[in-house]
C-alpha cells in the first residue's frame, strides 16, 4: 500500500504539493476564527449530582453565579462607618451602571449581611452579576477584564480588588495568549538553528517546519469546526502548537533521513521517494496511529477540558501524518538532490553505516544486567517523590503571584472566613412538609469540619434550598473531604449537594472512575498495534512497561518541582499550592506516553528491518540503533526545546506541561532508548521476535 502511495506521489508531486499548500492556507484562514470561540471552563462533569443541583438552582430558584467578586477594602476605618459606606455605595453604583452588568449585591446594599464582611471588619464584598450566557466565556472574560481595568486599584480612600469567574477567566486566557506568542518566538528560531545543525543544510532544515506549520494550521480548522458543536478549551492551543512542531520535527527527521540515505546509496530521486514512503512512511503512519489511540483515551473522561485535549491531539496527529506521508514526499520529489542545498555541516549530510551509536549499543549489550540495574536505580530516584503527589484544579493560583486577579483572590481567601461567592448548595426537591427532617440534617452539616455557616431555609414553591459556607477553597483537596462528609450524612430523600466544591469533587471522582478505562484502552490498543507492526509478543509488553517506568519517573520529577517548589531558577517562579492540576497531569501523562511510543516504533522499525535482512539479534540492534538513535536523539532534543519554551509561561499548568514533556522525551531518548532497550534486547535474544504461528498471520508484512 505504501509503495503504491509513493509511486502515486512521485508521478503527481507538483499537483499534490500545490493542493496541500492551498488547503493549508485555507485551513489557517478559516481556523483562525476558532480563537474567539475557545473557553477556559470545561472542568465539570455534566452528568454528576452537582450538575443536576446547578441546573435545579438556576431553573427553579433563578439563582445566579456572580461574574465578578469585588472586595472593597478600607485600610483605616471599619466598613460600617458612614464615610466608608458612602464611598462603597458610590463604587457599587458605578459598577451597577456598567454595560453588561445586570445587578449587584453588597455588604452595604443587603443591610450588612455578616457573610459579606471580612474577619477584621475592614473589607466587604460587592457581587457583580450579568445576564450574559453562563458558558459564553469570551463575553464573560471581556466583561471581567473591563471591570478589572476600571475598578481594580485605588478609589479615593479605599482599595478595590477584582476577582471572580469573569476576571480570572480573562486573566488566564490573556496570559496564555501572550505566553504562546513568546513561546513560539523563542521555540521556532531556536528550533530552526538546531535543525540546521542536525540536517547540515538550509533546505533540509526547513522541511520539519513545513510539516509542523501545516499540522498546526490544519488543526486550527478542525478545532474551529468542533467549536460549532461543542466547547473546546483555550488550553488546547498550547497542545496543538507544541505537538504540531514536535511531530513535524519527528516525522520529517525520519522521512528526510531515509530519503538522503537512499540517494547516497545511488538510487534515483523517484526510487528514493518510493522507498522512503514504503519504509519511513509506514513507520510514521503506525507511529502516528499509536499516538492517535493514546490521545483518544482523553475522550473517555467526562470533563470537556480533557476532551478538548483529545480533540486537539487527534487533529494535530492526523494532519501531521498526512503532511509527513503525502505532502513531504511530494516536496522531496520536487527538491530531489537540492534537499542538501545550503550546506553548513558536511558531516551531517551522509548517514554513517557505523559509529558511536552502534558502539554504544554493542558496549551495552556486553554487560546488559548492570546497565538495566543502573537505569532502574536512576528511574527509581526520579520517581520517588511521586509518593507526595496531591491533586486539585486550576484556580487563580496558576497565575503569577503579582497578577492583580491572583492578588484579589488571595485577599478573598485570607480576609474572609467563608467562600460566600461560591457556597455549597443543598437542594431538596419537594422538601416542603419535611422541614423537621431537613433541620436535623442541617444540624449535622454544621458539625462537619470545614463548614463555617449554614444559611436559612429558603422555600420556592414545594422546593427547598439552603446555602452552606465552607472555609475551604472550592477547587482544593480539602474541599473534597467536606463534600464527601456532607454526602455521607443521613440526607433527606432526593437531596442534591451542589455548588463549586461539589462540582470539583464530582469532576475529580469522575476522573478517578474513568482512569482505569482510559489506561486499559491505551494498554490494549498499543499492545495490539506494536504486535501488528513487529510480529512480536515480547516487544509490545516491554515497550508498555518501559514507557510506564519513564512516565512514573517524570511524574515524580514534576511532584518534586511543582509540589515541593524546587528548580524555580530553571522553570521560573510560580505559586506553590501543594497540589497539581489533575487535568494537566493526565495530559502530560498521555502526551508523554504517546511520544515515547513514537520513539519506540522509530527504533524497533529499523531494528526489525535489519533483522529481517538477515542480521543477528545483536547486530540488528547495533545497526538499528546507529541508523535511528541520531534521529531519535535529535527529535527528542528539538521536541524538548519546543515544549521547554512553555516554561516561560506565567501560567503554572502550562509551565508544568513544558517541563514534564521536555524532561520525559530527553529521558526516554537517552536512558530508555539508548541503554535500556538494547540491554533488554540482548537479554531476550532471538525470543524478542517470537510469536505463536497462528498469530503471525495478523502481523504487518515488511
Amino acid at each position: 500500500m505504501f509503495e503504491k502511495l509513493g509511486k502515486f506521489i512521485v508521478k503527481r508531486s507538483k499537483i499534490v504539493l500545490l493542493v496541500f499548500v492551498v488547503a493549508t492556507i485555507i485551513a489557517g484562514a478559516v481556523g483562525s476564527m476558532a480563537f474567539g470561540r475557545l473557553d477556559s471552563g470545561g472542568y465539570s462533569d455534566l452528568n454528576s449530582e452537582s450538575a443536576k443541583a446547578a441546573k435545579y438552582v438556576v431553573d427553579v430558584f433563578g439563582a445566579e453565579e456572580p461574574i465578578a467578586v469585588m472586595v472593597v477594602d478600607s485600610p483605616g476605618e471599619l466598613i460600617d462607618s458612614p464615610v466608608v459606606a458612602a464611598l462603597a455605595t458610590e463604587v457599587e453604583m458605578k459598577i451597577r451602571d456598567h454595560k453588561g452588568v445586570s445587578k449587584t449585591l453588597s455588604y452595604w446594599s443587603t443591610g450588612g449581611a455578616p457573610s459579606m464582611k471580612s474577619i477584621d471588619g475592614k473589607a466587604g464584598f460587592i457581587l457583580v452579576y450579568s445576564d450574559l450566557e453562563a458558558f459564553d466565556w469570551d463575553a464573560l472574560g471581556s466583561l471581567g477584564a473591563t471591570l478589572q481595568a476600571e475598578f481594580d486599584g485605588k478609589y479615593k480612600n479605599l482599595h478595590v480588588y477584582a476577582s471572580g469567574a469573569g476576571v480570572i477567566t480573562h486573566s488566564i486566557n490573556h496570559k496564555i495568549e501572550k505566553d504562546l506568542v513568546l513561546a513560539e518566538s523563542i521555540a521556532i528560531p531556536l528550533t530552526f538553528l538546531l535543525l540546521l545543525f542536525v540536517f547540515g543544510a538550509f533546505v533540509a532544515s526547513a522541511t520539519p517546519l513545513f510539516v509542523g506549520v501545516t499540522a498546526i494550521l490544519g488543526s486550527f480548522l478542525i478545532i474551529y469546526l468542533l467549536t460549532l458543536f461543542t466547547n473546546v478549551s483555550v488550553f488546547a492551543l498550547n497542545l496543538i502548537t507544541g505537538l504540531g512542531l514536535g511531530l513535524g520535527i519527528d516525522y520529517a527527521l525520519l522521512m528526510v533521513n531515509r530519503f538522503r540515505e537512499e540517494l547516497h546509496h545511488g538510487h534515483s530521486v523517484e526510487d528514493s521517494v518510493v522507498t522512503t514512503v514504503a519504509t519511513a512512511g509506514k513507520t510514521v503512519f503506525y507511529s502516528g496511529l499509536t499516538v492517535f489511540v493514546t490521545m483518544a483515551s482523553l475522550l473517555f473522561f467526562p470533563l470537556e477540558f480533557l476532551k478538548s485535549f483529545g480533540y486537539a491531539g487527534i487533529a494535530v496527529i492526523s494532519v501531521a501524518v498526512l503532511g509527513a506521508v503525502i505532502a513531504l514526499p511530494a516536496l522531496l520529489a520536487v527538491l530531489g538532490e537540492k534537499v542538501d542545498k545550503g550546506v553548513v555541516r558536511k558531516s551531517a549530510i551522509t548517514p554513517k553505516e557505523d559509529g558511536r551509536w552502534a558502539r554504544t549499543a554493542r558496549n551495552v549489550m556486553q554487560r546488559p544486567v548492570p546497565v538495566v540495574l543502573a537505569c532502574l536505580v536512576v528511574l527509581g530516584i526520579l520517581a520517588a517523590p511521586i509518593s507526595g503527589i496531591s491533586f486539585a484544579q486550576v484556580d487563580s493560583r496558576v497565575l503569577p503571584a503579582s497578577d492583580p486577579a491572583a492578588i484579589a483572590s488571595q485577599v478573598v481567601d485570607t480576609r474572609f472566613d467563608g467562600l460566600v461567592g461560591s457556597p455549597i448548595e443543598v437542594v431538596v426537591p419537594k422538601g416542603v412538609g419535611r422541614e423537621e427532617e431537613i433541620t436535623k440534617f442541617l444540624a449535622q452539616v454544621k458539625t462537619v469540619e470545614g463548614v463555617v455557616r449554614v444559611g436559612a431555609i429558603e422555600t420556592y414553591g414545594q422546593d427547598i434550598r439552603v446555602q452552606v459556607i465552607s472555609s475551604q477553597p472550592s477547587r482544593s483537596t480539602s474541599s473534597l473531604q467536606v463534600i464527601h462528609d456532607i454526602r455521607n450524612l443521613n440526607k433527606p430523600t432526593g437531596t442534591l449537594i451542589g455548588g463549586g466544591a461539589a462540582d470539583f469533587t464530582d469532576s475529580q471522582d469522575g476522573i478517578a472512575k474513568t482512569l482505569p478505562l482510559a489506561l486499559g484502552w491505551i494498554a490494549l490498543t498499543v499492545l495490539i498495534l506494536i504486535f501488528v507492526f513487529t510480529g512480536s509478543i515480547i516487544l509490545p509488553i516491554k515497550a508498555v512497561l518501559l514507557n510506564a517506568l519513564s512516565l512514573v519517573a517524570t511524574l515524580g520529577a514534576i511532584t518534586w518541582v511543582f509540589i515541593d517548589g524546587h528548580l524555580k531558577w530553571l522553570v521560573g517562579d510560580f505559586t506553590v499550592t501543594g497540589t497539581l492540576d489533575t487535568g494537566s497531569v493526565i495530559l502530560v501523562a498521555v502526551v508523554v506516553f504517546g511520544l515515547s511510543m513514537d520513539y519506540e516504533l522509530f527504533l524497533l522499525s529499523r531494528i526489525r528491518e535489519e533483522h529481517l535482512g538477515g542480521k543477528s539479534n545483536v547486530e540488528s540492534v547495533a545497526v538499528g540503533l546507529q541508523r535511528s538513535a541520531r534521529i531519535i536523539t535529535a527529535a527528542a532534543l528539538l521536541l524538548a526545546v519546543v515544549f521547554a519554551a512553555f516554561m516561560t509561561s506565567g501560567v503554572t499548568s502550562i509551565k508544568m506541561l513544558g517541563f514534564g514533556v521536555s524532561l520525559a522525551v530527553i529521558l526516554d531518548a537517552t536512558l530508555v532508548r539508548a541503554l535500556l532497550v538494547p540491554a533488554l534486547m540482548r537479554l531476550f535474544g532471538e525470543r524478542n521476535w517470537w510469536a505463536p504461528k497462528w498469530m503471525q498471520r495478523f502481523t504487518l508484512k515488511h
